[in-house]
């Protein structure tokens, strides 16, 4: 009992329980936004497809944007870029909050794209870094936890507000958010100067290079089946919802239960992946939500599909941090400055 409570302790007070702090205020920034940044753009455009067709955009921006920013990646600190990127991403809340110019929101989206890519990237070297590779998927558990638990409670909180507060004071509290966990990491200071010492500057052959590897291809396919279902619970069932008469705060309601899932087995499952592999654990985990989605196709009460869509989480969370965990697992040497995006 006394090994067990150390261990906990230990983990606590390591450098990677820190870092899942901070992404864990950010990511309540984050959700706060996500949780009606279709709602938001609706308001914009009033089109349904047209929401679909932005998003698409910005999808296929942040997609480019990946390769663009490999040499910044591989030749400078990732904790500086990281701070940058989640500085310019509070400001483009803030100016998210404030604007009613469609064309200014697109230019404010384009480059928040960048730079959230760039977030992500940044961040999760420096998780890799700071992991053995015994011990990296029990990390990533740890993480995606942390995520998951910041997606349940910014839900519950922007369906909260939302009943009082118009949309755009969602989005400068997510900016206030995103600012605190700026501030924390600064006070962290995070080492993240592992570089390659030959920075990638031919983005064709670059591009090459990354689909070179079938095992690499993989992971890319298997965390695109991830984003493809969050895409459809983000941006298609909050207008879903609305369509059929819900208000905007169930759409907060509806977020916040689908995280239950995910945090309760989020790290139970990559602990497990690491002890039995990660194909059984793909399996099951794809199989949960594509069965699913298939259901949910032939009922018609939106009450029905929204319990569905919650009970398939449990399929998310086999594989969300699992997927993160085998990419690395793939790769050899500084390969992750260039192909974790």
């Amino acid at each position: 009992m006394g090994f067990i409570i150390k261990k906990q302790k230990g983990l606590i007070l390591s450098g990677i329980f820190k870092l899942a702090i901070t992404i864990f205020i950010a990511s309540i920034g984050f959700s706060l936004v996500d949780t009606f940044w279709a709602v938001y753009i609706e308001s914009f455009v009033h089109n349904m497809a047209l929401v679909g067709f932005i998003t698409s955009f910005l999808s296929l921006f942040s997609f480019f944007s990946f390769f663009l920013i490999v040499p910044f990646i591989e030749r400078f600190d990732k904790s500086k870029l990281f701070s940058v990127s989640i500085l310019f991403i509070a400001i483009s809340y803030f100016i998210f909050a404030v604007t009613t110019n469609i064309y200014l929101f697109l230019l404010i989206s384009i480059f928040a794209t960048i730079f959230n890519t760039l977030r992500i990237t940044s961040f999760g070297i420096i998780v890799k870094n700071k992991s053995n590779h015994r011990k990296l998927s029990r990390n990533e558990g740890l993480m995606y936890t942390f995520l998951n638990i910041a997606w349940f409670i910014g839900p519950l909180v922007a369906g909260i507000l939302s009943k009082y507060f118009k949309i755009n004071v969602i989005f400068g509290l997510a900016g206030i958010f995103v600012l605190i966990s700026l501030a924390y990491f600064l006070f962290l200071r995070v080492n993240g100067k592992k570089r390659r010492k030959k920075v990638d500057k031919n983005l064709y052959r670059l591009f090459l290079d990354f689909f070179k590897s079938e095992e690499r291809t993989i992971a890319y396919f298997l965390g695109g089946g991830v984003s493809y279902w969050w895409s459809l619970i983000y941006v298609f069932m909050p207008l879903y919802m609305i369509k059929n008469g819900l208000e905007t705060s169930h759409v907060g309601y509806f977020l916040f239960a689908i995280s239950i899932p995910l945090i309760a087995f989020s790290y139970f499952f990559s602990n497990l992946a690491g002890k039995i592999g990660f194909k059984k654990i793909f399996r099951m985990g794809f199989l949960i939500p594509s069965l699913a989605s298939l259901i949910c196709f032939f009922v018609g009460n939106i009450y029905i599909i929204l319990f569905i869509l919650i009970l398939a989480g449990i399929g998310l969370s086999m594989v969300e941090a699992t997927t993160e965990a085998y990419f690395f697992d793939t790769l050899k040497g500084k390969q992750d400055l260039r192909f974790y995006g």
